[in-house]
């Protein structure tokens, strides 16, 4: 019999009755999977069972499941409003208990985060008619029958969640309408419900009250809640304390998911509540744990704990009962399995881009599989065909996922990289002081090719001739793309974006950087100029910062742009630059009034993406049996690429093919060698 594991991370811990098998978690989220008729039907309940398969005691779900038809947003929400949804209930949970987890749900309504303007097209409600920025309803104030149905509502949804054979759950009161009561900044009724600290209690208690009549005293009733708005006038830790206490002593409470913030601006999501990239490792964890010293409850937390060492701090020092590591499992979902294992090593690492968090949630930039787990693997599998040589051509992100799959498949692979280091545009990326984490991405797939024992090759341009030396049976061109021009008259004259990127070029004199994408190299170049000192001009075509990037990392760049004083002009087109004296003249159009304005600069900096480096594609496709053609159904369909076995094929993925992101990079790799 193996010796029981010392690691407080797969310690078991119980609460009423259900005993989880060790103390990480993922919680509630807005996974964006649910069916239309918001159902959590096969492609939700794989995403979740992937992570139980993977070694987790309890996922949470439903961020957030609406109790009444007055509780909807766009974007994936379950309802459990009706009772249609406990076969569905019964099926998840049979599921993920096969695989050894438990399974618990999140109710609520959300109260003035309501959508007012889709689907049922019903008036928001809440405690006060206080309009919230972020879903931008002004909200009707509930009377008594709103409450009374309200609390009805909670009730009946808790009883179909017991009856779906759940594990428990956890009513979210962190700014939806249960926390709006709760808030002096959301709340100023002046009846029983407003107030004193007890009167803002009273809606929350009594939707507890209503749930545990339900559900019974041994079914594990949570609340996630902020541990402080940390804002004036809102609930403070103190008073969050006594709010805790309240419901403590009723026993309407066995748990406390604890967040920290408010959620109602897109700013205080991504650096309160969901910190992204800009902020440091787990900035709420000791905050939580000092909460934890002040009240007799179990408490669960999740906020940017992306690695197991920090878990680890957590419950070891007694911060947490249960460590949530959400957005990691998203990253990869296997942590625990590969903990357990021994390959704490190879956790694929969250790096906190937030690109989960953006319209296309749950895709990760670092895991392509993510949310797609019907179509493909987490974990890839041997080939049980016939062993290949793989001949990778660029060391970016394109490229190192296409080997790493390809070795993990059991095939013969070499990578060519024409740099001193892996990463390819990826490290310029990292030029952003927030965006540091990146390198994570670059190392962990290094590390990967180094333990599947995949040739690696830096300081390699590889030719046609270089790469038909290995007599390769498949050729993959991953070898990214070189700064384009955006086709602007006199763009001999434009500094090239990546020689200030890495530093080749200091920004000096008056600058104008063209933002002709709404990526991150716009921004990234008006902070190298800014930090040099250099006057500067920020043009870009699209109406607001960073227009591609998902709202976490859009409001961070504009939080950056304000701190330094820019101001970006909207909406211009960049036409032409020339020479004008000692300096340069840039003609731009506003694309709003046909205007045009001449600007004066010394130095002109234009993003406008990435032109293919595809020279080695075009010398090899003409001897491939494929001709360097990728069939698109078979790409999309999962299955393995026409013509493999009759002799030389060569493809082209990432921004060797046309300029997109990351994440494009990496499913591109996914989709070609995974059936391969």
């Amino acid at each position: 019999m193996d010796a029981p594991s010392t690691d407080p991370l797969l310690a078991p811990f119980s609460i009423k009755g259900v005993t989880l098998r060790n103390r990480i978690m993922s919680t509630s989220h807005a996974c964006g999977l649910g069916d239309a008729d918001h159902m959590p039907g096969e492609t939700y309940q794989r995403y979740h069972v992937e992570k139980a398969r993977g070694g987790l005691a309890l996922t949470m779900f439903g961020g957030s499941s609406y109790v009444g038809g007055d509780s909807l947003w766009a974007g994936g929400q379950l309802s459990v409003a009706t009772d249609r949804v406990i076969p569905y209930l019964r099926q998840f949970a049979e599921r993920v208990h096969a695989e050894g987890a438990a399974l618990m749900i999140q109710l609520t309504h959300l109260g003035r985060r309501a959508e007012t303007n889709s689907q049922n097209w019903l008036p928001a409600i809440a405690p006060s008619p206080v309009r919230e920025i972020g879903h931008r309803a002004i909200p009707r104030e509930m009377d008594r029958e709103d409450i009374d149905r309200v609390v009805a509502e909670f009730a009946a949804a808790a009883r179909r969640a017991k009856e779906g054979g759940l594990d428990g759950l956890e009513t979210m009161t962190h700014g939806h309408l249960i926390g709006q009561f709760l808030s002096p900044i959301t709340n100023r009724r002046t009846d029983e419900f407003g107030g004193s600290l007890e009167n803002r209690c009273r809606f929350g208690l009594m939707v507890h009250e209503a749930i545990r009549r339900e559900v019974g005293d041994d079914f594990p009733v949570g609340i996630r809640m902020t541990i402080d708005e940390a804002a004036e006038g809102g609930v403070g830790f103190e008073e969050s304390v006594e709010i805790v206490r309240l419901f403590e002593r009723e026993g309407l409470a066995d748990f406390i998911n604890a967040n920290y913030g408010r959620i109602d601006t897109e700013l205080a999501l991504a650096t309160d509540c969901m910190p992204g990239m800009a902020v440091r490792s787990a900035p709420w964890i000791e905050r939580a744990g000092a909460f934890r010293r002040e009240i007799g409850l179990p408490v669960f937390h999740a906020a940017k704990i992306g690695d197991v060492a920090t878990a680890r701090h957590a419950i070891r020092e007694g911060l947490l009962d249960m460590v949530a590591m959400t957005r990691a499992h998203i990253a990869d979902p296997h942590i625990v399995a590969k903990l357990m294992r021994g390959e704490e090593h190879r956790i694929r690492p969250c790096v906190g881009a937030s690109h989960c968090m953006g319209e296309k949630r749950p895709t990760c930039l670092h895991n392509a599989a993510a949310g797609r787990e019907r179509h493909w693997p987490h974990e890839v599998q041997p080939s049980a065909g016939p062993k290949r040589r793989v001949a990778v051509v660029g060391g970016g992100p394109a490229g190192l996922e296409a080997a790493r799959i390809s070795a993990a498949r059991g095939h013969d692979v070499v990578l060519f990289e024409a740099a001193n280091a892996l990463g390819g545009q990826l490290r310029l990326g990292c030029e952003a002081g927030w965006r540091t984490d990146l390198q994570s991405l670059i190392d962990w797939r290094a590390n990967e090719l180094d333990v599947l024992g995949a040739d690696v090759r830096l300081n390699v341009l590889a030719t046609a001739e270089t790469v038909m030396e290995e007599a390769p049976d498949v050729v993959i061109v991953a070898t990214g793309g070189m700064p384009g021009d955006g086709f602007v008259a006199g763009a001999e004259l434009l500094t090239d974006p990546w020689d200030v990127l890495t530093g080749a070029v200091k920004p000096a004199g008056e600058v104008l950087v063209f933002d002709g994408t709404g990526r991150h190299v716009g921004p990234i170049l008006a902070e190298k100029a800014h930090a040099a000192g250099a006057g500067l001009t920020y043009l870009m075509v699209d109406d607001v910062i960073a227009k591609e990037l998902v709202y976490a990392e859009r409001v961070i760049w504009r939080k950056r742009f304000a701190e330094m004083g820019l101001r970006p002009e909207p909406e211009w087109e960049l036409m032409a630059v020339s020479r004008r004296g000692n300096g340069l003249e840039a003609l731009a159009q506003n694309q709003l009034t046909g205007e045009q304005r001449a600007y004066a600069a010394d130095m002109v900096i234009a993003d406008a993406g990435t032109l293919p480096v595809d020279e080695v594609y075009q010398d090899l496709r003409a001897g491939a049996m494929n001709g360097g053609r990728t069939d698109t159904e078979a790409l999309t369909s999962g299955t393995p690429q026409p013509g493999l076995d009759d002799g030389l094929c060569v493809f082209r993925i990432g921004d060797a093919l046309s300029s997109r992101n990351v994440a494009a990079a990496v499913y591109d790799a996914l989709r070609l060698c995974s059936p391969m």
